[in-house]
């Protein structure tokens, strides 16, 4: 996760003539639309209480990691950042370390008090003092709103770090609630309020609005997100995507897997979202599955307010942020939308004429359609 500038060749076209003191060049400019809208589409929206120039955002991924990225994923045009996740684990474990560091040495100088503390050893923590430091550093590259990671699955002292990235200068914290039910023995309910217990802490403690980054796993989603929304979060983002471990028949042993999402897996955010809009007074963001403009399109429709994407952008290289806002643009041109705001939730459930299409009856539908085509 570095924070220092890097080479980065490719990025060059984009930045070479930009500087941080003015509006970036190129996809993501827009004018303000009235009744009748006149000129470019005005492509700003509202997130977690902040006016973004696109409903782009660079979602979390090692991207969003590097300043030189972060500037070049900026002069694309994209409305806001999300930074890498710092992990409960990593910030538990420091502390213990700590904690056994410090007490490792006191009083093992005859002359020394009791609650001697050493000098800390030169890099100790730095994972989390890592973080902070890129947070400060992307901050300082980027005009757009800096959104902090945080991924835990259980309230404890790591969420006041929530309270330090925001003093690092982050706008707004993300949590992310990455938690697989593996244990018999804990039921649905104590998992859900464990969940709610950690968003209000860290709610509590962040001082900027909080997002809630969600697997699509729960029992009843709907009631979730409200009492999330309760909790005191400003938005949700839908879905989580969890890494499927793989199994290596050569050596029998579990091994991590990784594939980038494609737009093929769209389809689940579609839904909830446009199942959740209206129903919660909060920001929603789609994520996973967001890789070309008409992805973007269909998210905006479905109630999202922003749509975030990473698999894409490591694909693409951060250029081809421009790339997704453009064809938007040309999109919504197309279709008489004078601006996002008017497209966000045009054909959430709420507004189309079968609101069940979202629902049940869409899987009959599709399961009988498709069988009719054997019968042909």
């Amino acid at each position: 996760m570095p924070v220092e500038d890097t080479p980065a060749d490719a990025f060059d076209e984009l930045v070479d003539d930009w500087s941080g003191d003015t509006a970036p060049p190129g996809p993501g400019r827009f004018v303000a639309s009235g009744p009748i809208a006149v000129g470019p589409v005005d492509l700003s929206t509202r997130y977690l209480g902040f006016t973004l120039r696109s409903p782009v955002v660079a979602s979390a991924s090692p991207m969003t990691g590097d300043v030189s990225s972060l500037r070049a994923l900026d002069a694309a045009g994209v409305g806001a950042v999300v930074l890498p996740s710092l992990f409960e684990e990593q910030i538990s474990g420091e502390a213990d370390g700590l904690a056994r560091y410090l007490t490792s040495s006191a009083g093992a100088h005859a002359e020394a008090p009791e609650g001697y503390v050493p000098d800390l050893l030169d890099g100790y923590n730095d994972g989390a003092v890592r973080y902070l430091r890129l947070v400060r550093a992307a901050k300082d590259a980027v005009g757009v709103p800096v959104i902090a990671s945080l991924n835990g699955t259980s309230r404890g002292g790591w969420t006041h770090y929530a309270a330090m990235v925001a003093e690092a200068g982050a706008d707004a914290v993300e949590l992310n609630v990455y938690r697989v039910a593996a244990d018999a023995k804990i039921s649905g309910a104590q998992i859900e309020t464990e969940t709610l217990e950690m968003v209000q802490a860290v709610v509590a403690a962040a001082g900027v609005p909080v997002a809630v980054k969600l697997s699509p796993f729960w029992s009843s989603l709907a009631h979730l997100a409200t009492r999330l929304i309760d909790a005191g979060a400003s938005g949700l983002v839908l879905f989580n995507r969890f890494y499927q471990p793989d199994i290596d028949l050569q050596t029998l042993s579990v091994s991590p897997s990784l594939h980038l999402s494609d737009s093929h897996e769209l389809r689940l955010p579609l839904r909830w979202c446009a199942i959740l809009r209206g129903r919660i007074h909060a920001s929603i963001a789609a994520t996973t599955g967001v890789h070309t403009p008409d992805d973007v399109a269909k998210v905006l429709l479905a109630g999202a307010d922003v749509a975030m994407t990473t698999s894409a952008l490591l694909r693409n290289g951060p250029g081809h942020a421009g790339v997704l806002i453009d064809g938007l643009t040309s999109w919504l041109e197309g279709h008489g939308y004078g601006s996002v705001e008017e497209a966000i939730g045009a054909v959430s459930q709420a507004r189309v004429t079968d609101p069940s299409a979202f629902e049940r009856a869409n899987y009959l539908e599709t399961i009988t359609r498709y069988a009719g085509l054997f019968r042909a």
